[in-house]
């Protein structure tokens, strides 16, 4: 099999993995590469910037037969494995014509974890010490390799995932029986407990299935809160489940639950950066999302009593739990108070998005109120101040942005 060959099968066989962000590293090593600036997966850094990786597997031969892997043993599929100075040419090479900026590498399971783990590792030190190559790595660690193994690696990459695969230990036993959730845990624990400038200095992040097994949205963000705060995680991603094996343990779907995945992320944005608790937004009477509208805009909904705010007045942490205004938006209008009295015309400038925010807020103690659709306005808030309860008809409004 030549090498052009290889790379279409483990470059498709690494697609449903989405834990392949690129960000917080600041390897200063004066070679080739640089995991700093922007530049094949295009993944996001934290500030927004956007990278290009070469994301593939070392092989997609596997002794595990995970019910939801295109890539388990059971299945007849074409295999390939890499050799590690075929992954090396082929980063350089993509990495000189400015394909890509960084590499991301997982792999099946092949004899053993730890004989994997060796490949990988093996791969990773010919591209940093013999290829001088700089730039961001993130692998993927081996559920069940040797703690001498991962220290290893880790002083290697940039990045390391350990990917919980399914939301409770049930789910896992039931569909990765194979798999371990403690031999997962034992490694988000290790590079906790070790990271520094010199192992993984970009963190760790796992993923998760959403859909293959019957748990709640609460069930899957209060795992992810417990990981958040016991392993630091830099990120949980949420992967909407893809049937592509048929198996009477797998629910039958046509679609992937795509908006599910989003309301997901969403909300977990909101736990890191909004200073919101699982339990606001979602509790064993409401443990699933709305999927008509983002989470915060249902907790709004839900809670009408505390708003309408006021632009001038409130915190940051109250200007957080506005719809339509956002952790950069809020910061501005907090620097701006300082020099001037903040109107709605003042909050379009500043990145709010109006058509959310104007349900729930009030600008030196005045409804928005569109002169143009004045009559329009007049209506929603009217309704809106009559019965706080009833919020059906702002729901579909909110629904409609």
């Amino acid at each position: 099999m030549d090498l052009k060959e290889k790379l279409v099968i483990l470059a498709d066989s690494a697609k449903y993995d989405a834990s392949c962000s690129s960000s917080g590293s600041k390897r200063k090593s004066g070679n080739i590469g640089n995991t700093s600036y922007c530049g094949i997966c295009h993944s996001f850094a934290s500030d927004g910037r956007c990278i290009s990786l070469l994301k593939i597997l070392l092989t997609n031969c596997c002794i595990f037969d995970c019910k939801y892997c295109l890539n388990r043993r059971s299945n007849n599929i074409k295999r390939a494995i890499f050799a590690p100075e075929e992954i090396c040419s082929i980063t350089i090479n993509f990495y000189k014509r400015n394909y890509i900026e960084g590499l991301f590498l997982s792999s099946g399971i092949i004899k053993s974890p730890d004989y994997t783990m060796n490949l990988i590792i093996e791969t990773i030190s010919l591209l940093r010490n013999k290829y001088h190559f700089g730039g961001y790595i993130h692998a993927k660690a081996i559920p069940g390799t040797s703690k001498v193994l991962l220290n290893k690696l880790g002083k290697l990459v940039d990045r390391l995932s350990a990917n919980i695969e399914l939301p409770t230990d049930n789910g896992l036993k039931l569909l990765a029986p194979n798999k371990s959730s403690n031999k997962i845990s034992e490694i988000m624990s290790y590079v906790n407990d070790n990271k520094s400038s010199k192992f993984v200095p970009a963190g760790q992040s796992t993923q998760m299935i959403i859909g293959a097994t019957n748990e709640s949205d609460l069930d899957i963000m209060n795992r992810s809160k417990d990981m958040y705060n016991k392993y630091k995680l830099k990120r949980v991603f949420y992967s909407a489940y893809i049937p592509v094996n048929k198996d009477k343990l797998l629910p039958t779907i046509n679609t992937p639950p795509l908006v599910r995945e989003n309301r997901l992320y969403q909300a977990d944005w909101l736990l890191r950066y909004y200073n919101f608790k699982v339990s606001d937004i979602l509790d064993k009477n409401n443990p699933n999302f709305n999927l008509l509208i983002d989470p915060k805009c249902d907790w709004a909904l839900r809670h009408l009593d505390e708003f309408p705010k006021e632009i001038n007045k409130c915190s940051y942490i109250d200007l957080l739990k506005i719809p339509g205004i956002g952790v950069t938006s809020a910061k501005r209008i907090i620097s701006s108070r300082k020099y001037f009295s903040v109107d709605f015309k003042d909050l379009k400038k500043i990145g709010v998005v109006l058509k959310r925010a104007k349900y729930f807020i009030t600008c030196n103690g005045k409804y928005f109120i569109d002169n143009n659709n004045f009559k329009r306005d007049f209506i929603e808030y009217n309704l809106m101040l009559e019965d706080k309860n009833n919020n059906d008809f702002i729901g579909k409004q909110m629904s409609l942005f």
